[in-house]
């Protein structure tokens, strides 16, 4: 029970401390956001510094004081060194791409040095592995990079998000031991990047919804019959201008024409293709978005003109990476 609450009061204070830091891919560490601390081994040397001495009063030994003297100043430029090792790096972020839930997101940090002396044994990490990633008992990573003299390293940090949706990276902690191990320096930062995570797209996703006859006036006919895939694409007929085929799904079909297909520009004036969530089945709320997102990267592939309707977003019919885009991050964040 004493052990549960020391845990919590430490979370406690970290989120106090993270929460007092502010916002941003770009920072250069000064002397008020860097912190110093002895380790284990410097904490015995503090302990062997003391015995010597106390060894060299008793025993009037003029070779104990010196050595006492000499480790002690050692340590004294050791802790100098380790501290202007991250005093004056600047960092900057290199946001991250949106990617699909599942997949690991890795981004790029950008570390600069100014000075005319090399920066060595910099390590980066994120802050609380355990609390970003989606799998449990995740222990701390740390990528580790040389900043040579007036110059720049980049180094790359990953984690996997819980799920879909926008995420803010995660804090950051960088550190240093260098040179004699006896210190440990550090510095926490808070990017303000964020990453969009789309959903999953399903594996092996049913045909394509029926397109729907346009409006004429004030009524709308019935919809079409359902015949596996969207009406504005059917096989080649011999005749067919060739800017009409459809070359990206030339590869996949295995009709009796040749496995090439067209769009069917009749039927595209008279129907539209809408993806609608509705259609996706009687499945819980992520599956369904799956589903959709895999028939987004369909149709997306197909070069056809699509819709989306959500239950609180209705997306026009278009085609085009911008429209894709759009779409996927309306899947993410419904």
């Amino acid at each position: 029970m004493e052990a549960f609450s020391i845990a919590a009061v430490r979370q406690r204070l970290q989120r106090w401390f993270e929460a007092r830091l502010p916002l941003t891919d770009t920072v250069t560490l000064t002397q008020r956001t860097v912190y110093i601390l002895p380790t284990r081994p410097g904490l015995m040397l503090l302990v062997t510094l003391l015995v010597l001495l106390v060894a060299s009063i008793n025993f009037q030994l003029n070779l104990g004081y010196l050595l006492t003297f000499l480790l002690a100043g050692t340590a004294l430029v050791g802790m100098h060194v380790c501290h202007a090792t991250l005093r004056g790096l600047a960092m900057n972020l290199i946001a991250p791409s949106a990617h699909y839930a599942g997949a690991t997101t890795a981004f790029d940090i950008k570390l600069t040095n100014n000075r005319r002396s090399v920066r060595h044994g910099i390590g980066l990490s994120l802050l609380n592995p355990q609390e970003v990633n989606a799998k449990k008992g995740t222990e701390r990573h740390w990528a580790w990079t040389d900043v040579p003299a007036q110059g720049s390293s980049t180094v790359q940090i990953a984690f996997a998000p819980r799920q879909r949706g926008l995420h803010r990276l995660p804090a950051l902690t960088a550190e240093t031991r260098f040179p004699l191990g006896t210190f440990r320096v550090w510095t926490v930062w808070r990017p303000a990047a964020q990453v969009m995570v789309y959903p999953a797209p399903e594996l092996n996703p049913p045909p394509l919804p029926p397109g729907e006859p346009r409006a004429q006036g004030a009524g709308s006919a019935s919809r079409a019959q359902s015949s596996g895939e969207f009406d504005g694409v059917r096989g080649y007929r011999r005749g067919d201008p060739m800017k009409n085929v459809l070359w990206k799904k030339a590869a996949k079909a295995d009709d009796q024409a040749g496995g090439l297909v067209v769009r069917d520009t009749q039927q595209a004036e008279r129907h539209e293709l809408w993806l609608d969530i509705r259609q996706a089945g009687p499945l819980d709320l992520e599956h369904r978005l799956s589903r959709l997102c895999a028939w987004v990267l369909q149709t997306d592939r197909l070069g056809l003109r699509y819709g989306l309707r959500l239950p609180t977003l209705e997306i026009r019919p278009d085609s085009g990476e911008a429209h894709k885009r759009r779409c996927l991050e309306a899947l993410a964040t419904c």
